[in-house]
């Protein structure tokens, strides 16, 4: 759940209760978000082992499909990096019957365009069209999915952009500490690794990338989701026709990693630099584990929300930086909690000593009963309007497939989040997020803050 959207800014006013002193009048209380309940959706499985949900949702005539497969960047091997996602992206480039320019002119004369995504756990494709256009669509898909033709003469071209994108990334302090803690979290797991080599780009040859499909992508490993306005019957029949035949493919491939934490404070040199950029987190407990929701909420009120403590303090309060944020990242079987700000050079000990300071108060304070209201109020606001779009309900659909939930954790998430007192929140801020078991990644000016770090915690300069 990515935070500081412009609505995410005016669901803000849902939870000012606590925000009064900095404001000429108190505004009137917003009111309480309504329950979130998932529409109905028939479900069913092929003889090949695909899945496919069928949603029919809302009243414009327009119907999103999307083919989720369950591979991503945990099932690259050692020494491969963003290999799934250019194997992703190498789908639309052509199939045995299609060229690129037909599939892209195909999709629009339907009203759309395809889309493809590659994330940590899953792979998936797809685009909203036109109801009238649901069937087509999903046969075009289908084409996309199951014979990709992967032609060398688009190689160049899609490497070409990668590197580019690994340039851009390797000059960006926010990237650079991204790839530094993970890899201090999971090590050599693919999880912790970001950032690949250049010669790793350039050695994806044509049947590298086709091996990587082959061995990650059928029908036992895929499920189609179609939500909106369109003819089911019509939908069920086209995605028979076209994905029945599909061989089943290779098993799903689990890669569970195990993170570790602890604390120091690791910092990458970039000499010369007016900013520093933290960030500060350890693994947390992952959906369908006890208090995953509560971890969620109490995120949100340490610094996951633009009024939260941390920001609060480091940037309404101090002004030492522009916009903090915290966040709850999810993959298969595990999550991790960070912290990331740019600060200026000068104040970065004092600023992580302002997140520390947070962090443990939290954790040994109860949190007070109109400060958590507003919190409740923000989150299940948020929740609400993330669900309100069939892309919304698909992406949550999927997200339940993933991690193995039923469809009871989304119908009963409004409700849970009310159910959460001040005290569990303090509770579950002082098991998930202990101070002293945090990684620490800093990049910035060593000289200039090494002094300013060292009464935090040991210094590993990582250059």
């Amino acid at each position: 759940m990515k935070k500081i959207a412009l609505w995410t800014l005016a669901l803000a006013l849902l939870a000012v209760p606590f925000l009064s002193a900095a404001q000429t009048q108190t505004p009137p209380e917003g009111g309480k978000p309504k329950d979130f309940k998932l529409p109905a959706y028939r479900t069913f499985t092929l003889e090949n082992g695909l899945t496919a949900t069928l949603i029919p949702y809302g009243r414009l005539p327009l119907a999103n499909i999307s083919v989720f497969i369950r591979t991503g960047a945990a099932n690259e091997a050692a020494g491969q990096v963003w290999l799934s996602d250019l194997t992703a992206d190498y789908l639309k480039e052509g199939t045995a019957t299609r060229t690129a320019g037909q599939i892209a002119e195909q999709a629009a004369g339907m009203g759309g365009q395809v889309s493809t995504n590659s994330g940590s756990d899953l792979s998936s494709l797809g685009g909203t069209v036109l109801s009238e256009y649901a069937p087509p669509f999903l046969k075009l898909l289908a084409d996309i999915v199951r014979n990709p033709s992967f032609p060398q003469s688009e190689l160049a071209r899609l490497q070409a952009g990668y590197l580019r994108q690994l340039a851009i990334a390797k000059t960006q302090p926010t990237a650079l500490a991204d790839d530094a803690f993970f890899r201090l979290l999971y090590g050599d797991h693919p999880y912790g690794r970001k950032l690949p080599a250049e010669d790793m780009i350039k050695g994806y040859t044509v049947p590298v990338i086709r091996k990587f499909y082959e061995q990650n992508f059928g029908a036992r490993r895929a499920h189609i989701f179609v939500a909106g306005v369109f003819d089911d019957k019509a939908v069920e029949a086209a995605l028979r026709e076209s994905l029945g035949g599909w061989p089943a493919g290779p098993e799903v491939a689990t890669n569970v990693p195990r993170p570790v934490s602890q604390r120091a404070i690791h910092v990458a040199d970039r000499p010369g630099s007016v900013q520093s950029t933290i960030f500060i987190g350890r693994p947390v407990i992952f959906p369908g584990q006890r208090d995953y929701i509560g971890l969620l909420v109490t995120d949100s009120l340490l610094g996951g929300a633009f009024f939260s403590r941390i920001t609060r303090n480091i940037r309404e309060a101090k002004g030492y930086t522009y916009s903090p944020y915290s966040q709850v990242e999810t993959r298969f079987r595990d999550a991790c909690w960070y912290e990331q700000a740019d600060v200026s050079t000068e104040v970065t000990g004092a600023s992580l000593k302002e997140i520390l300071f947070e962090i443990e108060r939290l954790g040994k304070e109860t949190p007070s009963a109109p400060e958590v209201k507003g919190i409740q109020n923000y989150f299940a606001g948020i929740f609400v309007l993330q669900n309100s779009s069939p892309a919304g309900i698909i992406n949550q659909l999927a997200f339940l497939w993933l991690h193995g939930l039923e469809r009871g954790f989304l119908d009963g998430y409004v409700q849970n989040i009310y159910k959460l007192t001040p005290e569990e929140l303090r509770r579950i801020a002082a098991e998930q997020f202990p101070a002293g078991d945090m990684t620490v990644v800093v990049v910035g000016d060593l000289a200039k803050i090494k002094d300013q770090l060292a009464p935090l915690g040991k210094v590993i300069p990582l250059n």
